[in-house]
Parts: C-alpha cells; structure tokens; sequence
C-alpha cells in the first residue's frame, strides 16, 4: 500500500465532522422569509358568473376568448362559472394578482366596462359568526373575496373589471347585443391589466399616504 493509499484509508477511518447541534429551547426563534423579489410574478384571470342569467355569463364568456388568446408567461386564465370556493381555493396556490371578469351593477349605461381595485381591509374577514352560512356556490365577487381572506389567501393585488349589465333578473342563455358588443373590449382590457399586474410598479407602496 503505498504512503497515499494509507492517507486516504486513515481520513475514510476518521468520524464525520459535524457542527450543527440543535438550538435551546429557550432560544429565540429566527425567521427568515425566502426572497421572492427576483421571480417572475403569477397572475389569474378568473371569470365569474351564471352563464344560465343572461348578462351575468359575460365573465365565463370573456374567459372564454382569453383563452383563445396569446398570454404572457405567468398568466393564469380559468372560468370558474359558479365554483366560489373553487376560486377560493385555487387562489390559495399562490398568485401575485387576482384579476376577476364580472358583472357590476355601478349606475352606467349598459356594456361600459369598469376597472374597480379591491382593498383588502374593505372586505369582511374575521371568524364565521354562529348562524352565519356562506354559499360555496356564491360567485358574487364579495362572498368570493371573504373566501379568500378567510382562508388567509389574499393575492398582492385584486382587481375586477367589470361590465355594466342589461339584464341578469331573467333566465336564460345568451348576452344582451349591447354586453355582447363589449367582450372583445373586454378581453383587450383583462390582457392589458394582466401585463400590468406583472410588473414590480403594481405592487409598490405609495409612502405618500
């Protein structure tokens, strides 16, 4: 055996150094949130609605041609129809952005289109009071953005576009011409606000206030 061979038998002999030992009890605890500032951001596009109430399929029907659509890279779309607590959930895998396609009823002519941000400490959280019931099938952007707060998924940023409906009393299938005449306005808006909810600029804080 030669003198490196009896080098490297003696160092294989020697126990592994190991340093680490675990902390007091007592110890304080160190958190240290991983740096998420470098990763692209993620944004969902969720259409909403009963597409059986008239107008109120305006949101699947936008959806629906975003789909058809080139999106940028961490651009999300899913037509929930009426799954509130589907919505709920899935916002809970993580997403900068929640860009939600409703209906609103906001006072305007019929088929304007509205881009409404949503503040978190507007909407109703806290515990569910005894006697209270929540609709899992409720699709009504307040009750879907108490689910998600609820469930401690709040998104950086909300923000619904909206369109004026003409009717949403009725049943039946098939928008009104003048909700129809705004999808495609529809779907250029939702693009864009996306492309906007991908850059640092949406999520900055203004100090000012």
């Amino acid at each position: 055996m030669t003198e490196s061979d009896e080098d490297r038998q003696a160092e294989t002999l020697k126990p592994p150094t190991d340093t680490w030992r675990p902390p007091a009890p007592d110890a304080p605890l160190e958190l240290h949130e991983p740096d998420v500032t470098s990763r692209p951001k993620r944004v969902l596009i969720a259409g909403i609605g009963n597409s059986w109430q008239r107008d109120d399929g305006f949101g699947s029907e936008v959806a629906r041609r975003i789909e058809a659509r080139e999106l940028p890279d961490g651009v999300a779309v899913i037509d929930f129809g009426t799954g509130g607590l589907d919505l709920a959930y899935q916002v809970m895998y993580g997403y900068d952005g929640l860009l939600m396609i409703d209906v609103s009823r906001q006072g305007g002519s019929p088929g304007t289109l509205y881009v409404m941000e949503v503040d978190e400490d507007e909407v109703a959280g806290g515990s569910v009071e005894d006697g209270e019931v929540l609709n899992p099938h409720g699709m009504d952007p307040e009750t879907v953005l108490r689910f998600i707060k609820l469930t401690g998924g709040w998104p950086g940023k909300v923000v619904i576009v909206a369109c004026e409906p003409q009717t949403v009393e009725e049943m039946g299938v098939g928008l009104s011409p003048v909700v129809e005449e705004a999808v495609d306005r529809a779907v250029d808006l939702v693009i864009e606000t996306a492309k906007e909810l991908l850059t640092d600029e949406a999520y900055a804080v203004d100090e000012s206030t």
